[in-house]
């Protein structure tokens, strides 16, 4: 497993931590995917549509041997798998499923961007970005994570709803 990419997980519609516990197994379940850490769960203010309920969120860190293209790819299966559906932008959704970052890479494709494009603007993403790597960086941005996350006006619109425990990549989901 040659790539380190970090993904975002969100839910809010039904079960939401069930959603994001079989999108985990699901992940990982992958012969070309291994998950290696997870954040804490938050529970998350809607941005962008804000008629809706709130949103539980997540950020892991997988291995893959697939391209970026390919992973965004399988992703969306497992999107579909577990029933997400695509009707209103920034809408309710059982799933979203997003590549955050691709090694230290800058991708810019038809159906994908890498840095996610709106990742700096999104406390949702960060808090747990940065709880998993306090060194990580943004390839597009020349300031650490922590200093942009100070900036952002959303961050009280994020709070942890479970907490990881231990070192055990998996062991928030055992509980």
């Amino acid at each position: 497993m040659k790539h380190d990419v970090y993904l975002a997980l969100g839910s809010n519609i039904g079960d939401r931590e069930s959603y994001l516990i079989n999108a985990i197994t699901k992940v990982n379940k992958h012969d070309f995917i291994q998950v290696e850490d997870i954040s804490s769960i938050y529970e998350t203010d809607p941005i962008g549509f804000t008629d809706q309920a709130q949103f539980l969120n997540m950020v892991i860190k997988v291995k893959t041997d697939l391209s970026a293209v390919a992973l965004l790819i399988e992703l969306q299966k497992i999107e579909k798998e577990l029933d997400r559906k695509r009707e209103v932008k920034w809408g309710p959704r059982t799933l979203d499923l997003d590549i955050l970052l691709f090694n230290n890479e800058n991708i810019e494709a038809e159906e994908l961007i890498v840095p996610h494009p709106r990742m700096h603007e999104r406390a949702f993403v960060l808090i747990p970005l940065y709880e998993l790597d306090k060194t990580v960086s943004i390839p597009t941005l020349d300031q650490p994570i922590k200093t942009i996350i100070d900036q952002l006006h959303d961050k009280e619109g994020v709070r942890i709803w479970k907490q990881k425990n231990g070192v055990d990549v998996f062991a928030l989901l055992e509980n």
